[in-house]
């Protein structure tokens, strides 16, 4: 892979490329502080559709912000799901009479950052009418090995956004819109190939796992490994393959779309430019895809082609079927769909296409907002001894930034490689915050609360969804149990109770129960502990920072690593990053309590 980018600063690489959008389109604003994409015209008579997600998969999701597509696109760090703030910002933003549709790729911190921001705000706005969809379309991720997770999102997902934006700027209703979009949704199918990794920029170069006569076949798009690793081959074999498993209705595992394959099927054919392959190997590819479609018999009725949904810079395709419905499935029509897609996208991410079967920056950042602060006006609890409070947290926050290169190793094999840097952010943002006077040291359930407003704004990607969610929890906890214990102290007793309530929060948004290889075992297994015997902490530290070591030794079955290939986990022998990050919070806790 090549590690060489022309940029200016890695960590101002988002921002750069936002500001060139709104110069490269005139109808868009940007919001800086919340790195949200806008139309400067919302209808507020009309649904409005948002997408976003991690940046990196450029022009997804900030390009396809215009008339007939999308109102407002959200966008994190490269890889990373944005947060629950710049979500309820872009709600904000494009608030309207009729509806708000959030349609998003299938991954975990998309769904936990864009649901809670979506509960979020529609409990402080219950006139508000917001629906959710996250599109999972990749047929490499099979029944069994996606159960939990769910299947990875791909290229599909703009397809989906593209009719269903198209309709509701035809004045479709809230329900029009949401069932038009899920319906498509379970009509298409993807599947991506890759020549090589991608590089995410300000990273240390790591060793290629493909030699140069192997080719990679249903790679992610967050680097994630894919299928299978086959040798070197042709377009059209390699095509011929991939459409195998993408119109496939015999293997029980991997069949998710109802073709017929008797001649009577007719798609819609994308074809998505990940990053780093060339438009002359791409229309060959295209060429290669419609040939082997029509020798199955199904007919092409519309084809798209060019960088949609990218992985920075992976030099690979993928390759994305929409089947069309029969004149007697209802309840839409195909021609009905063509024409939600042929209908104008006005947005510089949305692609030229023919309406036919295929032929033989000036604006300024909006300002600060402190909206989303959190103010707790119950009864104090006040810590055991505060300067001990505050002293316990900050070591855990310096070890944790000490430790980022092993959890960033770590992460690079088991996972996507953001969550060092995403747990390093997050504790540099509340050292801050501490310096700065901002984390109570006599009040705990006021201190955790701060916490978890730190994390929602410093710390991307999955951890930051789970530790805010958690936290949240175990300030309802702290209120809960010191008033069922009738203490004004946060005793150990009172802990105990916040943290078991905490875990029970947790486990609302996520599936993963141990022995699940995410940072749930080491949470589990502490808190467990802890509960049984309140007077031991080091024996509950002890257990939680066991758990975690022993997550090398099982599979993964929630979390980023569930699809990376198994083989590969066990070969490997680490444990989980995210469960590592807890153990390493639980040890720096230990330092100063135990002392």
């Amino acid at each position: 892979m090549t590690s060489k980018h022309i940029i200016n600063d890695p960590k101002g690489l988002v921002l750069d490329s936002l500001r060139g959008l709104v110069y490269q389109n005139p109808t868009i604003a940007l919001n800086e502080e919340f790195k949200v994409i806008h139309s400067k015209n919302i209808k507020k008579d009309q649904v409005q559709l948002i997408s976003g997600g991690g940046s990196g998969h450029e022009p997804s999701f900030a390009g396809f912000v215009g008339a007939g597509l999308l109102g407002a696109g959200v966008c994190g760090n490269v890889f990373a799901s944005p947060n629950v703030n710049q979500i309820q910002k872009a709600l904000q933003i494009v608030e309207n009479s009729k509806g708000t549709l959030i349609v998003i790729n299938q991954y975990t911190g998309d769904v936990l950052h864009f649901g809670l921001a979506k509960e979020q705000y529609f409990a402080k706005n219950p006139s508000s009418n917001i629906r959710l969809l996250a599109v999972g379309d990749d047929v490499s991720v099979g029944r069994s090995q996606g159960k939990m997770v769910g299947r990875r999102g791909l290229a599909g997902t703009v397809l989906v956004f593209k009719l269903a934006g198209a309709l509701a700027a035809q004045g479709g209703s809230i329900d029009e819109v949401y069932d038009l979009a899920k319906y498509a949704s379970e009509r298409v199918a993807s599947i991506g190939a890759g020549l090589e990794h991608c590089h995410i920029p300000g990273t240390a170069t790591e060793e290629s796992r493909l030699k140069a006569d192997q080719l990679e076949l249903g790679m992610g798009i967050h680097n994630e490994p894919g299928l299978n690793i086959i040798p070197l081959t042709t377009s059209a074999s390699l095509v011929s393959d991939m459409i195998s498993l993408l119109t496939s209705t015999s293997d029980p595992d991997r069949s998710f779309v109802p073709f017929a394959n008797d001649g009577t099927d007719e798609v819609v054919l994308m074809v998505n430019n990940l990053g780093g392959i060339s438009e002359l190997e791409l229309s060959g590819i295209l060429g290669a895809a419609v040939e082997q479609l029509q020798a199955k018999g199904i007919k092409v009725r519309r084809v798209l082609s060019g960088a949609f949904m990218t992985s920075l810079n992976m030099p690979g395709f993928s390759l994305s079927l929409l089947l069309l419905p029969k004149a007697s499935e209802g309840p839409y029509t195909s021609e009905a769909l063509l024409a939600h897609l042929d209908a104008p996208g006005d947005a510089p991410g949305w692609k030229w296409a023919a309406a036919a079967e295929p032929g033989v920056y000036t604006a300024k950042a909006e300002g600060h907002s402190d909206e989303f602060a959190h103010e707790y006006k119950g009864t104090p609890v006040a810590p055991t001894d505060g300067k001990v409070f505050i002293e316990a947290i900050q070591q855990a926050l310096k070890d944790v930034i000490a430790a980022e290169p092993l959890i960033t190793r770590y992460d690079t094999i088991a996972g996507d490689g953001d969550c060092g840097t995403c747990l390093e952010n997050g504790a540099i943002g509340i050292l801050k915050a501490i310096d700065g006077g901002l984390i109570s040291n006599t009040d705990v359930i006021a201190a955790i609360l701060s916490l978890a407003e730190q994390i929602e704004i410093h710390m991307d990607g999955t951890s930051g969804a789970l530790y805010s969610i958690f936290f949240n929890g175990l300030a309802s906890g702290l209120r809960a149990a010191s008033e069922s214990l009738s203490s004004t102290i946060a005793t150990s007793a009172v802990w105990s109770e916040a943290l078991t309530q905490a875990k029970a929060t947790l486990y609302q948004y996520t599936r993963a129960r141990t022995p699940s290889r995410t940072l749930v075992d080491p949470l589990e297994s502490f808190v467990t502990a802890f509960a049984s015997n309140t007077d031991d902490f080091a024996a509950s530290v002890k257990a939680g920072v066991d758990a975690a070591a022993d997550t090398a030794n099982f599979e993964a079955k929630a979390g980023r690593a569930a699809y990376v290939g198994r083989e590969q986990l066990a070969l490997a022998a680490i444990p989980d990053p995210g469960a590592h990050g807890v153990s390493v919070i639980l040890e720096g806790i230990l330092k100063v309590v135990g002392k």
